[in-house]
């Protein structure tokens, strides 16, 4: 989960003023913690807290990132889940934005199998983003860290996802020029997973992520959760990332890892 934390720490002083280079300083007094990183912490808590079945893990999902998110009105959200966060009756709202697939990253490290895995994202996804294309970014970014963190190789990962979920026929190079933001699940899932399949490890990931601009905060955050999967966290990297979070967010975060 710290990995992506660490790329939505790093991206969101380029969310608005993007970066067509992998020369960067990773941490700087304009970083901190966006909706990614807190609605990932508020995921990690819902496994936690979910029963052994995960029969419950839908209501948990919605009761934390409600009690995790509602203190951090100014972390970005997006119009439509702002008004979901503060609902007292909050409903899907078939939604196909990134913000499914930028907080799921603890659901591939939790699961035991890949079907397990799968069932765990759309779970935790569709109380908000229901619509098939938001459920598929999700997904797709559950299969590569499950993947990953089981020991598959690179290319593996990548024949799965170019089969089940993207075709990815493009390089970074051939984007990094002409790349918008966008907020939807299918015009930056792949670009994230391309960051990751292209990286020759985590800080390169993350580098990757961000040199192709658009919405880099959780683009880097999407990269950086399958990157830890695969290339591990820095020592370095982590410290960092960690002295962004209040006390309230870290304590979540030690618990998750602890446990």
């Amino acid at each position: 989960m710290i990995g992506a934390i660490i790329g939505d720490i790093v991206g969101s002083r380029f969310e608005w003023n993007n970066c067509r280079s992998k020369d960067f300083d990773l941490f700087t007094s304009e970083c901190f913690a966006t909706d990614d990183s807190i609605m990932t912490l508020a995921i990690g808590k819902a496994l936690m807290e979910s029963s052994p079945d995960w029969a419950d893990l839908g209501k948990q999902a919605v009761r934390c990132m409600q009690e995790v998110g509602r203190p951090y009105p100014h972390c970005g959200y997006g119009g439509r889940f702002w008004q979901w966060m503060y609902s007292d009756a909050p409903q899907p709202y078939n939604s196909f934005g990134n913000g499914a697939a930028m907080r799921v990253s603890a659901c591939g490290f939790v699961a035991k199998t890949l079907e397990e895995a799968k069932y765990l994202s759309r779970t935790v996804t569709e109380v908000t983003h229901n619509h098939p294309e938001g459920i598929k970014g999700a997904e797709a970014a559950t299969v590569a860290i499950f993947m990953a963190w089981e020991g598959a190789a690179m290319e593996e990962i990548r024949q799965v996802i170019c089969r089940d979920y993207y075709p990815l026929n493009f390089t970074l190079d051939s984007i990094r020029n002409t790349y918008q933001f966008n907020e939807t699940c299918q015009n930056t899932v792949p670009q994230a997973l391309q960051a990751f399949f292209e990286s020759t490890g985590f800080e390169d990931a993350i580098r990757n992520a961000i040199s192709i601009g658009g919405d880099s905060d959780t683009l880097a955050s999407i990269t950086g959760g399958i990157a830890e999967a695969y290339w591990g966290v820095p020592d370095e990297l982590r410290a960092q990332a960690k002295a962004y979070l209040d006390e309230r967010l870290l304590a979540i975060l030690n618990r998750y890892e602890n446990r």
